[in-house]
């Protein structure tokens, strides 16, 4: 009797724990956004794409016009302690220095090759241009795109030792998974080259390449050895960076965002120019402010510095996201 009443419990046990599991499972499956924690940066998301989306509503908004736009560097994946296409630029110098020997004693190459980064530094914005010049022109589009592809696949984070392309925000996935689900067309819009970023962004993104917008240098078109090819030369088309990002938006995508994400100052404009659109409309910003389980940084910072979205975002009804506190988890498990 004792051991039927002890099968008894036993089979109601493991019923009670199937039932749990999978009320856990078909939660999570009707939780857009699992990463994120409950409050009030998750309710504005929901909230704006449940009020755009609804027909009938006073906000909706065609499928046709849901376009959203999101920053790469710090918003993505991450930016500290350097730009990852700073980071490429220093180890191509690295790699072409062999048929560049002049290199050794030429600034700023003769401190990127002593790992110099206060000389680096000193040299200042046209160190930097002399830089990208040497490593990002002179090429063909196809060649930099293969160069680019090959170093990403094995390039790795200098303090984190993990490869970049795995230090993606998992609740920013979310984000564009769910937005693509409700009909969203989702670009990116980054200070980054547009070039270096295409090759790889389908792949760890979802995002395709011609939804890629990005700083620009000029191109020629020649035919080089009887094959018609598009040469990358040393001049700048466009800085797809503060003011720049509104102009990139409008050639390239050629329609006003009804919502962006982005998380430093070299977004303000992008979010400016999306919120100040008739309609509903969302901008949201990251803060970075979790030094265990990443980086933070705001004011003060070199790289992602984000002063004046911290004092005007709110007053513009844009959301900041505390990624200390908003977000469960920081990289894909």
């Amino acid at each position: 009797m004792k051991q039927s009443i002890h099968s008894i419990y036993l089979v109601v046990a493991v019923f009670t724990a199937l039932v749990l599991s999978i009320s856990v499972l078909q939660a999570q499956e009707n939780d857009p956004l699992p990463s994120w924690n409950e409050g009030e940066a998750k309710s504005s998301i929901i909230d704006f794409v449940t009020a755009v989306t609804t027909e009938g509503g006073a906000d909706y908004v065609a499928p046709t016009d849901r376009i959203a736009t999101f920053d790469n560097d710090g918003n993505l994946w991450g930016e500290q302690p350097l730009y990852v296409q700073l980071v490429f630029a220093l180890d191509r110098v690295k790699e072409m220095a062999p048929q560049n020997p002049e290199w050794k004693d030429t600034e700023p190459f003769k401190s990127v090759l002593a790992g110099d980064m206060k000389g680096v530094a000193a040299t200042g914005k046209e160190g930097l241009a002399k830089i990208l010049a040497a490593t990002h022109t002179g090429m063909t589009s196809e060649e930099f795109t293969r160069i680019a592809k090959e170093w990403i696949e094995t390039a790795r984070h200098p303090e984190l030792n993990k490869p970049y392309t795995s230090l993606i925000y998992q609740p920013m996935l979310e984000v564009i998974d769910y937005l693509r689900a409700n009909d969203f067309k989702v670009f990116i819009v980054s200070g980054g080259g547009i070039e270096f970023m295409r090759p790889w962004t389908e792949k760890v993104y979802g995002i395709p390449s011609e939804y890629v917008v990005g700083t620009s240098i000029k191109t020629e078109y020649k035919v080089r050895d009887g094959e018609p090819v598009i040469m990358r030369l040393a001049e700048i088309d466009l800085v797809d960076d503060k003011a720049g990002k509104p102009i990139g938006i409008h050639r390239y995508i050629g329609k006003r965002p009804i919502a962006a994400f982005g998380n430093s100052d070299g977004d303000f404009e992008m979010l400016e120019y999306t919120t100040s659109g008739p309609g509903r409309r969302f901008g949201m910003i990251i803060h970075h402010d979790d030094a265990e389980r990443e980086y933070a940084y705001d004011r003060d910072s070199h790289i992602g510095r984000l002063d004046r979205g911290l004092d005007e975002g709110p007053k513009r009804g844009w959301t900041i996201v505390s990624m200390k506190n908003d977000w469960k988890t920081i990289y894909p498990e």
